[in-house]
């Protein structure tokens, strides 16, 4: 049996949307046997019900549920901004259906009875995915905030610089002296915690901060 990935500081958890009983049962012991935390719902509505989830974690979700299915809910989530990656069961092999979750961003699409192996695997890489888009999320939150302590002419400053402008167009630009745009520069690298442009650049690339056009 696979192992299970190192446990972030809060638990793991998978949560797991089926109507059949017997399925949830089956589904919460194989993801508890694995060291991960499980939750079940009856159906997408119960799974909408519950409060946000902020952890680390995926979803299990049954294709042909009554009422909302689970295509339906998954494509709920992604319009709610419900990051947590998908996992498909289904007792019907449909082709159209697989692919089509499969380019919406499903982990996997994989028919009843599931192989417990390959159920784990893809809850590994489901995991791994929800993994790190937090970091990334938390990353450009970081920089988020440090561009928030930015002053207005610091800002036009940066976006100057990371779009490759020497210190002279900058100042032409904004008709302003060239020591004080240097000046500027040297907040900005401060409050933006960088010690090099191509680091500086990275930053907004991640933060989607567009640079101005080259000064002239």
């Amino acid at each position: 049996m696979t192992t299970p990935a190192p446990r972030p500081a809060s638990p793991i958890t998978v949560l797991i949307v089926d109507d059949d009983p017997s399925a949830r049962k089956g589904l919460l012991w194989l993801v508890r046997s694995a060291g991960w935390q499980g939750e079940v719902f009856a159906s997408a509505e119960q799974f909408l019900a519950r409060p946000a989830f902020s952890g680390t974690g995926c979803v299990i979700l049954d294709v042909r549920m009554p009422g909302m299915t689970g295509p339906q809910l998954r494509d709920l989530m992604a319009g709610r901004n419900i990051s947590l990656p998908v996992i498909f069961l289904t007792g019907h092999v449909d082709v159209p259906m697989s692919v089509d979750a499969m380019k919406k961003g499903a982990v996997d699409f994989l028919q009843k009875p599931v192989n417990d192996e390959a159920l784990l695997q893809a809850i590994h890489r489901a995991l791994e995915r929800h993994a790190a888009a937090q970091l990334h999320r938390q990353e450009v939150e970081r920089i988020q905030a440090r561009v928030q302590r930015l002053t207005a002419r610091e800002r036009e400053v940066l976006e100057y610089v990371i779009g490759g402008c020497l210190n002279k167009q900058v100042a032409a630009a904004l008709q302003i002296a060239e020591a004080t745009v240097k000046q500027h520069r040297g907040l900005v690298m401060h409050k933006m915690e960088v010690s090099s442009v191509p680091e500086l650049v990275r930053q907004c690339e991640l933060a989607g901060i567009a640079p101005r056009a080259t000064a002239h």
